[in-house]
């Protein structure tokens, strides 16, 4: 049975696993990569529940973090009314199943819930096999952005070519 609910500090080990090997998978296809990632973010979106799973009986298949204000990526389209998506990680034994199906009828649900009307996110400007995989869902492609080097963002989203896309309620 599929279910979808917030992380624990007892995931970070196996979510710390995923990521790096997102990271490796990344090289391994000539995708950009992430320039690592701060394990720190990770852990205050599990404290905070703003990290969610995806399991099946016990077994990891992703993992996603929320939010609710991205005014960095967002800028003048941020008007806190949307849900955004984003360090979306697949457990490489399930690639290529669609699972991501279940983040956008999970997003779908929440986001109507809080009467907001978007769910936004961001992917990698120059994957267009990624653009077009969101864009299958229903995404809408917004325009590219590069962020700037800020702490206040996590490492692996500092001085990244992005593409924003955002799925209207």
């Amino acid at each position: 049975m599929i279910n979808i609910h917030n992380t624990t500090v007892d995931d970070l080990d196996f979510i710390y696993q995923l990521f790096d090997e997102a990271i490796l998978y990344q090289k391994k296809k000539g995708f950009p990569i992430w320039n690592g990632y701060d394990k720190n973010v990770l852990k205050a979106d599990a404290k905070n529940k703003l990290q969610y799973k995806i399991t099946e009986d016990d077994t990891i298949l992703y993992v996603f973090s929320i939010c609710f204000y991205d005014p960095i990526i967002w800028r003048e389209k941020e008007k806190e009314d949307a849900i955004y998506l984003h360090r979306i990680v697949v457990n490489p034994k399930y690639k290529g199943q669609k699972q991501f199906e279940k983040i956008l009828s999970w997003a779908k649900g929440f986001a109507k819930g809080k009467n907001l009307r978007y769910i936004r996110m961001d992917t990698w400007g120059d994957n267009h096999s990624i653009l077009n995989y969101y864009q299958s869902y229903g995404f809408k492609f917004i325009e590219n952005y590069t962020t700037p080097t800020t702490e206040n963002l996590p490492i692996q989203h500092r001085n990244l070519y992005l593409a924003l896309l955002e799925y209207c309620i």
